[in-house]
């Protein structure tokens, strides 16, 4: 069967049109599909297998020494799950792939660890920045920074270490509980956010 054709669907053509029902409809199948968010997530994580981009080890390697690291360190799980997924933005967002990153994590944890993704990859540019020609203290327009130095820390600690071939990373599956522990109940609303920006 098709994609809906098992389910209730609104039956509105255009949003001016929708009912107390067809939002209602539409409100239960975005629940089932939050839940089923960390599954999509691992699925995309196994994207980065095999791509090392010129790296030492490949793109998921990475993602799961940076994670296993904080575990092993005693880091929460809502960080240690942010340490795992700072880099999925890098097979859609190559560019801005920590912009993607901190997308998908914002509804689901602190503002703290969610400034950390956003910014690691400017953080992370002291390490290497200089090597080609950039501004390896891009950084320092943050400083003053409440999370500065929190930011600063995942990157010295965690993701600029995480390069190691002969590193022994948990599995990706040893990850897979904490994901849907951090990733299945947002803690804001985005749309609440914006409005209070506005």
């Amino acid at each position: 069967m098709a994609d809906g054709e098992d389910h209730p669907r609104a039956q509105f053509h255009a949003m001016t049109e929708g009912t107390a029902e067809d939002w209602s409809i539409i409100a239960g199948a975005s629940m089932q599909f939050g839940r089923e968010l960390p599954t999509r997530l691992v699925a995309h994580l196994n994207l980065l297998k095999g791509d090392c981009g010129g790296f030492p080890v490949d793109r998921l390697e990475h993602s799961l020494q940076t994670a296993t690291r904080a575990h092993q360190a005693g880091e929460d799980e809502e960080y240690v799950v942010c340490a795992l997924l700072h880099d999925i933005g890098d097979i859609l967002g190559p560019r801005n792939h920590a912009d993607i990153g901190a997308a998908i994590v914002q509804p689901f944890v602190s503002e703290r660890n969610h400034w950390m993704v956003a910014k690691h990859a400017i953080f992370q540019g002291y390490y290497f920045f200089h090597h080609l020609g950039l501004d390896r203290d891009l950084r320092e327009q943050y400083r003053g920074h409440p999370d500065f130095e929190h930011t600063a820390k995942f990157c010295h600690l965690y993701d600029q270490a995480a390069f190691d071939p002969n590193f022994k990373s948990m599995p990706l599956e040893a990850f897979e509980p904490m994901l849907h522990r951090v990733m299945s109940t947002p803690k804001r609303s985005l749309y609440m956010n914006t409005r209070a920006a506005e």
